[in-house]
């Protein structure tokens, strides 16, 4: 995998290209001490994954994947703790080092990467392979929702919200007929009254997984049977 590193700190640099260097998975083209340096670089050329520091002078790391149409993978390193979930907003974020980098913590992030890539194909391939849209009865009305576009559905009581990237919708069901409905392949019931869309994982730690901005609990009955659909290593 292709990547470059944007930092300006020139020994944050170095201590990303010598953790590169010791795994087999990277392979660094190119580094930058700007942002808009990297981005005349990414005119030209195709890269996988960016290692980008947040604070940067003049030029953001959020600023760099704001500017780009289609952004490549991106690992963001910091020293400031306080913005993942800002950081995570964007959907290229795979993870958020914070510095001193630690190899242990690098290698995590490089999983972490794998898992990434193995979610995007799994969810083109659901999108390709299944019905595209549920109908559910909003107010008397039959509103279509496309099914890639759930990220989460919640039971309340004798009614579910679904929740789409663009709306939510209160419907009158229960969980276990919308599960029903869901692709399993991409659909999963983390809990008596969560299920989630896998592919819109952005982290998990210990019994709860992070999607968009919430965080939503794993039973711990189901943890391994989600584990084993990541298909991690």
């Amino acid at each position: 995998m292709n990547c470059i590193i944007i930092d300006d700190d020139a020994t944050s640099r170095l201590i990303t290209r010598n953790l590169c260097a010791k795994s087999d998975r990277i392979n660094v083209d190119n580094e930058f001490s700007s942002a808009i340096e990297a981005i005349k670089y990414l005119n030209t050329n195709n890269v996988d994954l960016v290692f980008l520091d947040i604070h940067m002078p003049t030029f953001s790391g959020f600023d760099f994947i704001k500017t780009l149409k289609n952004p490549p993978k991106i690992i963001l390193t910091t020293s400031d703790k306080n913005l993942a979930l800002e950081a995570f907003e964007y959907k290229s974020v795979v993870d958020y080092l914070v510095k001193p980098i630690t190899k242990d913590r690098f290698d995590k992030s490089l999983l972490k990467l794998e898992s990434f890539s193995t979610l995007v194909e799994n969810k083109k391939t659901v999108q390709k392979t299944t019905s595209e849209f549920i109908y559910v009865n909003v107010d008397r009305r039959l509103v279509k929702v496309s099914i890639p576009d759930i990220y989460l559905v919640e039971a309340k009581g004798d009614y579910i919200n679904i929740k789409t990237q663009e709306k939510n919708y209160i419907v009158h069901s229960t969980l276990k007929k919308i599960e029903d409905k869901l692709p399993k392949e991409t659909f999963f019931k983390a809990h008596r009254s969560f299920i989630i869309n896998i592919s819109e994982i952005i982290d998990i730690e210990d019994n709860s997984v992070l999607i968009q901005k919430e965080v939503v609990p794993v039973s711990r009955s189901n943890k391994s049977e989600l584990m084993k659909m990541l298909n991690l290593l």
